[in-house]
């Protein structure tokens, strides 16, 4: 993780407490029905028949593509860039902005209905803005990673950092969680989700704390290899692995 992108990325999140509840209620409206849309679509199209890998990202307007046309948020560039490189994947959204880890529990039933293969948690981002304790954080993504574990699906993790300007108490306990639940589970954890974009104006949009499309390019490309590293470890265990339900 570059300590510049981490660090970094504190003065934006400070930001993010004029996030209007109503802007991100509305926000978060329209995503869901976009992309429940965009999911129905892509479920229903043969590209995605037979032995296509489906991937869902559970997370927050990070995730969600907040300010960015469906197309342009991570899930969808990053089924793009899998599918140029010749991967048969498909990469359903399932960010709601302004999303808590508490929200995250509430919504795996609705997520699972795209019975994928393989769930990318990416949440907490807004535990840390509300200042949440972390035990509290922790004690959700625990809940949702052992729920997870129950369905047999496979588990990746992205982390998050939580703000300086917090103190260092919460600092040590906040962004010690999502290392210690990889470890937990054995799951693989890509440690933060905004490594190389945090904190630069060319990477993000006028808040300061959402990525733009060039953000979320630089994103994806970072995360690319972490993405392809473990689908080739899921390929390799697939062989042995039963028919999930």
């Amino acid at each position: 993780m570059a300590g510049r992108s981490a660090e970094g990325w504190v003065t934006a999140m400070s930001l993010a407490k004029g996030y209007g509840r109503f802007a991100t209620l509305v926000n978060s409206l329209v995503l869901v029905v976009l992309w429940g849309l965009g999911a129905a679509h892509a479920q229903t199209t043969p590209d995605t028949a037979g032995t296509v890998v489906k991937i869902a990202m559970l997370g927050d307007s990070l995730t969600a593509g907040y300010g960015l046309a469906p197309e342009q948020a991570i899930p969808a560039r990053l089924q793009a860039a899998l599918r140029a490189e010749g991967r048969k994947v498909a990469v359903f959204n399932h960010g709601v902005s302004g999303d808590t880890t508490a929200g995250g529990i509430d919504r795996l039933d609705w997520m699972l209905g795209d019975k994928p293969d393989i769930v990318i948690v990416e949440l907490g981002a807004n535990d840390a803005l509300r200042g949440t304790d972390p035990a509290t954080t922790e004690h959700n993504l625990d809940t949702i990673i052992a729920r997870l574990k129950q369905t047999k699906v496979t588990i990746w993790l992205v982390g998050m950092v939580a703000p300086r300007n917090l103190g260092s108490e919460y600092v040590q306990a906040f962004d010690a969680i999502y290392r210690r639940l990889a470890d937990k589970y054995g799951i693989p954890l890509y440690p933060f989700i905004l490594d190389g974009v945090a904190q630069d104006p060319a990477l993000n949009q006028a808040d300061g704390l959402h990525p733009n499309s060039q953000g979320v390019e630089v994103i994806v490309k970072r995360l690319l290899p972490f993405v392809n590293k473990n689908l080739d470890d899921y390929d390799a265990a697939s062989v042995h692995r039963p028919s999930r339900p």
